[in-house]
């Protein structure tokens, strides 16, 4: 039962990975930057809905949906303000910048909510499934944290095929110039892209903090680098990707802890990582992009 019981603590951490993997996917997908800010909007929406239901003592689902908002509202500012004056400047400019909106988040955390750690509580108060006699346990955590991620997943994967915003982001994914002359709105479907990221991001924050309740300024620092981690694993820019890779990469993570090592787990997903691009380069699931030069 340990090994079972292993798998599915994989599949649940593997699931706020790809929840973070799929707003890092959707913002590469469209816009073709990687937003290093974004396990930082994780830690705000996890300390906005920890202040919600704590401060004021909102039930867990009204504080997780000012979370969302909040959030939401946020990733539309830093995109207007941080990332839309450097369209068109080099890849370079735009990584510095993403990197400055990060320790700008971060610090700004710290100067509002001080550096204490705080126990967040759960947004999940349901009985624990017991499977086997009670051999084996699942919380009620795990098990929404598994059907919200796949649930998201399924959302955006139909939205972007058939929706009409979804088809302007794909539109935007392969040409922008193009897209721009067919009299698509180029800057609002990168701005929604941005909110819906954000959106996904304090999602993630109220998820990860439910099953690991430390938060601190720096709470979505490491998931957020694993999440693009898993992002690239499953092929960057591709949903099912972004839901695949963090998937596995959360079992290979539990499998390393509980088998191998807990001080060299971390190394071992790198070193998968590693392995996986110098056989596929794509990712598991993107497609090779050629580039006429």
């Amino acid at each position: 039962m340990s090994f079972l019981s292993t798998i599915i603590n994989g599949l649940s951490l593997g699931s706020v990975y790809a929840v973070i993997a799929l707003g890092y996917t959707m913002v590469y997908g469209i816009a073709k930057m990687l937003n290093f800010a974004h396990g930082d909007i994780i830690m705000v929406g996890a300390y906005i809905c920890f202040y919600m239901m704590g401060l004021f003592g909102l039930s867990p689902l009204i504080a997780v949906a000012i979370s969302v908002v909040g959030c939401t509202v946020l990733g539309v500012f830093v995109e207007r303000f941080a990332y839309k004056p450097l369209r068109g400047a080099p890849s370079l400019d735009v990584l510095i910048t993403a990197i400055g909106v990060s320790y700008f988040l971060e610090n700004s955390a710290l100067l509002l909510w001080g550096a204490d750690p705080k126990t967040f509580t759960s947004v999940v108060q349901l009985p624990a499934l017991q499977l086997f006699d009670g051999q084996l346990i699942i919380t009620a955590t795990t098990l929404v944290t598994v059907i919200t991620c796949v649930v998201i997943a399924i959302i955006l994967t139909q939205y972007t095929k058939r929706g009409k915003m979804g088809k302007a982001m794909r539109a935007v994914s392969e040409d922008r110039g193009a897209a721009q002359l067919m009299g698509i709105d180029v800057n609002r479907t990168i701005s929604l892209t941005f909110a819906i990221g954000s959106g996904l991001a304090a999602i993630a924050g109220v998820l990860l903090c439910s099953a690991y309740p430390t938060l601190t300024n720096m709470t979505g620092s490491m998931p957020g680098i694993k999440a693009f981690v898993a992002a690239v694993l499953g092929g960057i820019g591709s949903i099912p990707g972004a839901f695949l890779g963090g998937l596995l990469l959360g079992v290979i993570e539990m499998l390393a802890r509980s088998y191998i090592s807990t001080q060299f787990s971390d190394a071992i997903v790198f070193g998968v990582l590693i392995v996986v691009l110098l056989v596929k380069p794509a990712g598991l699931l993107g497609k090779p992009v050629n580039e006429k030069v």
